[in-house]
């Protein structure tokens, strides 16, 4: 469970069980307020990852052409 603590400018205070950390409000609902418990998920975008994967190779090969 996270708690938003406070909200200072464009950072938002969370308390986690053990830990106290400063997330960019910008990630948070607009109507987050002071008080609000929380639920944080992490996803990997696999489409994006596969197309920066492409990049880099394309990138590589034009560094590294014969």
């Amino acid at each position: 469970m996270y708690i938003i603590d406070r909200l200072e400018g464009e950072w938002a205070c969370v308390e986690g069980e053990d830990k106290i950390f400063n997330l960019p409000r910008k990630l948070l609902p607009g109507e987050v307020r002071e008080g609000d418990v929380i639920r944080i998920t992490v996803e990997i975008d696999h489409e994006a990852t596969r197309a920066r994967v492409q990049k880099v190779k394309q990138l590589m090969e034009e560094v590294f052409e014969d």
